[in-house]
This record gives structure tokens, C-alpha cells and sequence, in this order.
């Protein structure tokens, strides 16, 4: 189980999803390895059996499953959407240059919960409450940032967008 009380916010779609993704592990997934189980106990001999290890393992996965979504839903805190309106908030798509570079980075600022039901998605995810995150936050598009990184460097980034995730 989680220790983290941190609040994640996420939009009532990421909620649904999460709520959904719950109830297929309970109600679809957890009843058929159930099945398993029951399935290879009768084969007999549980030390030599194969399946019925298998499906065990299965079985902790998923409950392990469970109590993450269990948990990320505790903690859950539902939100609008931010506002596409070029300032840096939690929830949004962020694009950014580091001073003296010409390359852009874009991230998630926000939870990683925001992602976890799209593995479709490949986006670095950074806290708000990380010294980038903090720096940027409140900003907009076309203003600057400096935070400390954790070497002590003052880092500047420009910010060239931020969107609604």
C-alpha cells in the first residue's frame, strides 16, 4: 500500500477511467484467475502444478493492481480541466527551452496518474511541486523561469507553450 498522502488531480475523465479500470480488475479479472485457482486444486498435487502457481502469481499482480487504483483513487482530488489559455498550470502539456539551447522538452506537469491509463502516451512527467514545476507554474506561454537545480546551477528555461492535457 501506498504511503504517499499527496493529492493527485486528476479530470473527471481520468477519474472514470480509473473507476473503470477498478471494477474490471474486481468484477472480470480477479473471478477468472479465482477460476484458475479452483481449476488446478483439483488436478491434485499443488507442489508440481504449474498452473496453479501461475495463477497465483497472477492473482497477487492483481490484487497488487487493485490496491494501486484503490489508493490513486483515495487520493484522487476531480478538477476542471485547466484552461487552454497559454498560463502554466497543473494538468497541462508544457513545452519549454533551456537558456542557450535550441532544442524544446515537452512534459506532463502534473501526476503520473494522469498518464497511467494511455500507454499510448510517452511523456516525462514533473511535479508541480519539483523546482521546474514550481518555477513555471503560474507563468506563460513566452516568459522566462529560473529555478536551483539540485546542484546548486541556476537554471533558465523559456516557456513556448502550455495546453490542457
Amino acid at each position: 500500500m501506498s504511503t504517499e498522502t499527496e493529492t493527485i488531480w486528476v479530470t473527471q475523465e481520468a477519474y472514470d477511467r480509473l473507476v473503470a479500470e477498478l471494477n474490471r480488475l474486481k468484477n472480470e479479472v480477479l473471478p477468472e484467475i479465482t477460476q484458475k485457482i479452483a481449476s488446478a486444486r483439483e488436478e491434485g498435487d499443488l507442489r508440481e502444478n504449474g498452473g496453479y502457481h501461475a495463477a497465483r502469481e497472477e492473482q497477487g499482480k492483481t490484487d497488487a493492481q487493485i490496491r494501486q487504483l484503490e489508493d490513486r483513487l483515495r487520493r484522487a482530488k476531480v478538477g476542471e480541466a485547466p484552461a487552454d489559455d497559454g498560463m502554466v498550470e497543473e494538468g497541462m502539456k508544457v513545452t519549454i527551452r533551456f537558456e542557450g539551447d535550441t532544442d524544446t522538452e515537452t512534459f506532463l506537469l502534473g501526476s503520473r496518474e494522469l498518464l497511467s491509463m494511455d500507454s499510448s502516451v510517452d511523456l516525462d512527467v514533473y511535479s508541480p511541486t519539483s523546482p521546474l514545476g514550481q518555477a513555471i507554474l503560474g507563468k506563460y506561454a513566452g516568459e522566462t523561469a529560473t529555478y536551483e537545480a539540485p546542484n546548486g546551477k541556476q537554471i533558465t528555461v523559456e516557456i513556448d507553450e502550455a495546453k490542457p492535457f
